[in-house]
Parts: structure tokens; C-alpha cells; sequence
């Protein structure tokens, strides 16, 4: 208690009338002082310190605050009004540490950085441990190639939808960032389809490799973009019909098998499933797991008087290891909900005939 009384003797001094190394070295003692008892202090306490920090920090050179930025820079609780001052500095020596890492910058400051600072400070940005979709939005839209790639590539941003269009747009010419953005798990089955139709012959090899748990599916997409499928020859069916038929004539064959086959991102054995139940062709159920939109899987589902957990792990087999969004999901289950069971089959009976199958619809 006594070193600190002593120390804010001097600060008062060093503020008041002292040369600007006296005011550094004080400076320099004070934040030695917070950051051994950072995570210890009060609100209150951690305000006292933004006060004198800030006005210690006024006048100091470049270098100086450069060293204040990467020292407050990691610290949870840092002092708030300081760190602000410093994200905005047009230094990015001294604001880049903060942007990227300090926690007490929010949305607001993010946004209002990324909108009125250079390139350097968007990088910066982009570098983050997490990103809001609001603040991605901005990234993507202002950003050079740099920054772009940067905020593609790092695993804690959240994008819009909007933004994700920006990104798949943006990577028409641009083979790294295709392969950048079509290789996180979170990019939407449509946008994934659509970067598929705008990458390279290269990119889209590299993403096949990437995806081994789903790389006949967009092999599959892949010759369907460049209309090189003329039937149901481009995937083999041959081993699963055998599997799921067996299956079918013991009359072991129904939700439970369906719902695991799903669950352990089997395509083939799926849509033979679903073609076995649902008496349409091969054909037609492949065409309703590529389809982007989800009507005809619920149909299909719902008919079946199946529950919504396997009409869920059906749409997610859908996105070729695309994770499907949460407002997507939510909508979807509105639809199920809203469908009645005679509903669904009598469209599933419309179809039938539409593809010529001779017996009824199940159920």
C-alpha cells in the first residue's frame, strides 16, 4: 500500500511537471502495476487506471505507445477508454495489436474502424479470435485481397448470407480464395454449389480432397454444373442397392435404417432408401437430395409419417458437408410442421405418376 501511495505521489508529479521520460518511465510503472493485478481489480479500480493511463499516454511518442498497445492488448479487463484511443490511433504499429486481439473493443468499434481506417487496419481486424457477422459484413465489402483471404481463412468469423455471396464473387478469379472459402464448414449448400460452378477445374480437385467424407457428393455436383450427367450412371449405385434392397425384402427396412444411414452421411444407401419407401425412382430422390431447396425432402419425410430428426439429417446429407444454417433449419421445420401427412402424400402420388411408377405412394 505504502509503494502505492508513493507511486501516485509521483504520478501526480510526473503528470503535473515532469519531462516526457519521466512521464514514460511512470507510465511504464503504472501499467506494471495493473497488469500484475489485472484480473484482481474492481471496476472501479480498472477506471482509476483508465484515467491515469490516459493521461500518462497523451503526449508519449509513436514507440511509446506502440509499447502501451501490445502490453494492454491481451489483458481482459484492459482499461477501456485507453484501449479505444489507441484502436483508433492511425498508427497501425500502435492500433494493430489491439484490433486484433483485445477483447474490450465491441461491434461498434470494430465496425466504426473497419469503415473509416486504411487496409492495415482492417487486416488487423480480420485477425481476430472471433467476428461477428456484422463486422464481417464490412470486411468483405471494403476489404483488399488481402483482407479478404485473411477473414476467409480465420475458423472464429461468422458471415452473413449476404457476405458469403460477397466472398463467392469475390473468388471467381481468385483460385486461393475459393479454396479458402469452400473449405469452411459453414458456407451454405447454394453458395458451395455456386462457388463449385466458378472455381477452377484445380480448386474444385482440391476441395474433393478436402471433403473425403463428401467427395462423390460434389463430384457428383460438379459434373451436374457442367451438365455431363446423363442418368444416374454418374454415381454407383450398385453395392447400396444390393445392401438397402436385402434390407427391404426381409422388411427390415424403414425409418430407424433411414435415420442411421443419414446420420453416417451415406448418400448412396439414403436415396436408395428413400426411392425403396417412397416408390419413385433412383432419379427423382437424387435429384430431391441435390436440390437446393428443401420442399421435397419434407414431402418425402412427412409422407413417410417420419419425425422431423430424420427429415433434419436428410436436409444436413443434403449440404455435402456444408453445414446448413440455423434460420434455414428453423424455417425448414416451420414447413414440416405446417405440412399435413395427406398433404405430402398426395404429392408424393402426383409425382409418382409424373415419373411413371406403376404402384402407390406408401403410406
Amino acid at each position: 500500500m505504502i509503494a502505492q501511495q508513493s507511486l501516485i505521489t509521483e504520478l501526480e508529479d510526473a503528470i503535473s511537471c515532469g519531462s516526457a521520460d519521466r512521464r514514460l518511465d511512470t507510465l511504464r510503472r503504472v501499467c506494471d502495476l495493473f497488469e500484475t493485478g489485472a484480473s484482481m481489480y474492481s471496476d472501479e479500480q480498472v477506471e482509476l487506471f483508465d484515467d491515469v493511463i490516459g493521461r500518462l499516454a497523451d503526449s508519449i511518442e509513436a514507440k511509446a505507445r506502440v509499447e502501451l498497445s501490445n502490453r494492454l492488448a491481451p489483458i481482459a479487463n484492459a482499461p477501456f477508454n485507453v484501449v479505444k484511443n489507441l484502436a483508433a490511433d492511425h498508427l497501425i504499429e500502435v492500433a494493430g495489436p489491439v484490433l486484433a486481439q483485445c477483447a474490450r473493443l465491441d461491434d461498434e468499434d470494430l465496425i466504426g474502424t473497419a469503415r473509416g481506417k486504411g487496409q492495415q487496419h482492417l487486416l488487423a481486424i480480420s485477425q481476430r479470435a472471433s467476428l461477428s457477422e456484422a463486422v464481417t459484413d464490412v470486411l468483405v465489402t471494403r476489404g483488399d485481397r488481402e483482407v479478404v483471404h485473411s477473414v476467409a481463412q480465420n475458423g472464429g468469423a461468422r458471415f452473413s448470407d449476404a457476405a458469403f455471396g460477397v466472398l463467392v464473387e469475390r473468388s471467381a478469379n481468385d483460385d486461393a480464395l475459393a479454396h479458402r472459402v469452400g473449405i469452411r464448414a459453414d458456407i451454405p449448400r447454394r453458395h458451395f454449389v455456386n462457388l463449385l460452378a466458378k472455381a477452377s477445374a484445380s480448386v474444385q480437385k482440391k476441395l474433393v480432397a478436402a471433403n473425403p467424407h463428401a467427395a462423390d457428393h460434389i463430384r457428383y455436383v460438379v459434373a451436374h454444373i457442367e451438365g455431363k450427367l446423363n442418368d444416374a450412371q454418374a454415381r454407383d449405385y450398385s453395392a447400396s442397392r444390393s445392401r438397402v434392397e436385402a434390407l427391404h425384402r426381409a422388411g427390415k427396412l424403414g425409418e430407424s435404417e433411414l435415420h442411421s444411414f443419414a446420420k453416417s452421411e451415406k448418400f448412396e444407401e439414403t436415396a436408395v432408401a428413400l426411392s425403396l419407401l417412397c416408390g419413385l425412382p433412383i432419379e427423382a430422390v437424387e435429384q430431391a437430395l441435390l436440390d437446393e431447396r428443401p420442399d421435397m425432402v419434407l414431402i418425402l419425410a412427412k409422407a413417410m409419417g417420419y419425425s422431423w430428426a430424420t427429415a433434419k439429417l436428410i436436409l444436413l446429407l443434403r449440404t455435402a458437408g456444408r453445414g446448413a444454417s440455423q434460420h434455414d433449419l428453423e424455417l425448414a421445420l416451420q414447413s414440416f410442421d405446417r405440412l399435413q401427412v395427406s398433404t405430402a402424400q398426395r404429392a408424393v402420388r402426383f409425382y409418382q405418376s409424373r415419373q411413371g411408377v406403376s404402384h402407390a405412394a406408401a403410406g
